[in-house]
């Protein structure tokens, strides 16, 4: 991987030196997931497209975006992700949100090596929001259905919040069953590395009135 391919597949302006903080942490990545369970093991020989070019294409979808918040971050995809390439943006700003005491130690770590503005919380989603100001962006990836993310975070995209939610080959059922209970603005992009997914922008979310 060269930051001109990386640039090319991610639809983002990679940096010479954004790259250097991603390849280190792959490296940190590696030696971490050997000790603890950060993603499924059957994706870390694929880390750059699965992990890296997956996150990074929310950045191309929403460039304006300045504060972000990632829910459920894991071992970092797609906000730590996100937080490493917007780094040198002292106007930009991520949080991320995870309960596992493992993984955050992980996250604390990698905040502190590549994205030291990065706040890392380490709580229960349900918690956290409330506490959390409202931000441009809510991230989350394979964390729960859409109508239970619509759930977690209504508080912020009933306000002028946008949420980037990836999402699998079950995305057209999901929002389906979704609008039998809210009202949102929708916006679907192909995702950029698994054709039968996609990132859904949903945004003016409100309950449907019974």
């Amino acid at each position: 991987m060269t930051p001109d391919t990386l640039s090319e597949l991610s639809g983002v302006d990679v940096s010479r030196e954004t790259f250097s903080r991603l390849d280190a942490f792959s490296e940190d990545f590696d030696a971490w997931a050997n000790r603890i369970n950060l993603v499924a093991p059957s994706t870390r020989e694929e880390f750059w497209r699965r992990h890296v070019i997956d996150s990074l294409q929310l950045i191309a979808i929403r460039r304006d975006a300045k504060v972000w918040a990632d829910i459920g971050s894991g071992g970092g995809f797609p906000g730590l992700i996100i937080a490493i390439a917007l780094a040198d943006d002292r106007d930009s700003r991520v949080t991320l949100v995870e309960s596992n005491r493992k993984k955050c130690a992980f996250l604390q770590m990698a905040k502190a090596k590549y994205a030291p503005r990065t706040n890392v919380v380490p709580a229960r989603i349900e918690e956290a929001i409330p506490k959390i100001d409202a931000p441009e962006i809510v991230t989350a990836r394979a964390l729960a259905d859409l109508e239970t993310l619509l759930s977690m975070t209504r508080s912020w995209l009933e306000k002028s919040t946008a949420g980037l939610f990836m999402k699998g080959r079950e995305y057209v059922g999901e929002i389906e069953k979704s609008r039998t209970h809210w009202q949102f603005d929708l916006v679907t992009y192909e995702s950029r590395t698994a054709a039968d997914s996609a990132i859904l922008e949903v945004s003016k979310l409100a309950p449907l009135r019974s």
